[in-house]
């Protein structure tokens, strides 16, 4: 059974960090590509950040670009989405999705989700 776990979402004051993980289990984690989504409630799920994780290539949304850093931890089976100058734009729930070989930005494209994890900037 393939499984997801998302965590390490939670409220911070603007310029604040937080650090979100996603721990795969059911899969041969270096054939896959790990996403970060993230959802305001009535908007599109949009992607923040996508690695690939046989070889590391990455992806960001311009707007987090310099921000936000993606890593991959094949020893531990987790992608982590370090999340730095958080902005109250950057508030939404945050998901993390996996698929075999190469990462997409549309979310259809994903087999497999994780369950959202809610992050919060605000003052």
């Amino acid at each position: 059974e393939v499984q997801l776990q998302a965590s390490g979402g939670g409220s911070v004051q603007p310029g604040g960090s937080l650090r979100l993980s996603c721990a795969a289990s059911g899969i041969t984690f270096n054939d896959y590509a790990i996403a970060w989504f993230r959802q305001d409630p009535g908007k599109e799920r949009e992607p923040i950040s996508c690695i690939r994780n046989s070889d590391g290539t990455t992806y960001y949304k311009g707007s987090v670009k310099g921000r936000f850093t993606i890593s991959s931890d094949s020893a531990k089976n987790t992608v982590t989405l370090q999340m730095n100058s958080l902005k109250p734009e950057d508030t939404a729930v945050y998901y993390c999705a996996a698929r075999g070989g190469y990462y997409s930005l549309a979310s259809h494209d994903y087999t497999y989700w994780g369950q959202g994890t809610q992050v919060t900037v605000s003052s």
